[in-house]
């Protein structure tokens, strides 16, 4: 098959110009744009969530040789969660070439951070199947860059360091509540606040709950440590 002039465009940005290149159209095809003679990605999706996952853990392992396994985990997730797959598929305008349904179309899938995460694994999958595993290996590394090595800052997880602490010092976890919800529904935004027992709160706003009680845990350290 050929490709249109925007997947064309698009190979160009990936970096991986396709023998297959019906791997690449199945792999920008959400699910509401399915048909009996058009496949989706969810199968590539899956494929792609495995080749992620073990071309991370090999260079996890290579870039820190003396880890354990406690340290790597949360590096890990911090490398492959949703969050960090769509910001990836931002960075090479994946959202631009997507196949979609007009309900998907109309409530800005595009922009959506689960539909675009899933979209960058299912075209991994599209190269690992196409070019084999030290392709979409090489495709990985090149995407993810200095994430890999920034990993440490970015799998800080502020919510457990913020339990830690109130544990300590023979307080209870600390809860978070939901202040606002914002925005329309395909896009909406969250302000969340961190408490404590004795009173010590501090807020946050993101585009998702967890980023946004992450984000507040972090202030609310951030407060605490001055004060002690």
């Amino acid at each position: 098959m050929k490709l249109s002039a925007e997947l064309k465009s698009f190979q160009d940005r990936l970096g991986h110009s396709f023998k297959h290149p019906e791997l690449l159209a199945q792999a920008v095809t959400h699910a509401s744009m399915s048909s009996a003679n058009r496949d989706d990605n969810q199968r590539l999706e899956f494929l792609g969530d495995r080749v992620l996952g073990l071309v991370m853990s090999e260079a996890l392992l290579s870039l820190d040789k003396g880890a354990t396994e406690g340290q790597l985990a949360p590096r890990f997730n911090a490398l492959v969660r949703k969050e960090t797959c769509a910001d990836v598929a931002r960075q090479i305008d994946l959202g631009a070439v997507l196949r979609l349904g007009r309900s998907e179309m109309l409530s800005g899938g595009r922009r959506k951070q689960a539909l675009l995460g899933d979209a960058i694994e299912a075209v991994l999958a599209a190269v690992y199947l196409d070019a084999g595993f030290d392709a979409a290996k090489a495709l990985i590394l090149r995407l993810w860059g200095d994430r890999l090595h920034n990993v440490e800052e970015d799998a800080r997880d502020a919510k457990t360091a913020l339990q830690e602490w109130a544990q300590a010092r023979g307080l209870p976890p600390p809860s978070y509540v939901e202040v606002a919800r914002e925005g329309p529904d395909h896009a909406p935004v969250f302000t969340i606040a961190a408490e404590l027992e004795t009173g010590a709160r501090a807020q946050a706003t993101a585009g998702s709950k967890r980023q946004a009680e992450q984000a507040a845990a972090g202030n609310l350290l951030s407060e605490l440590e001055k004060t002690e």
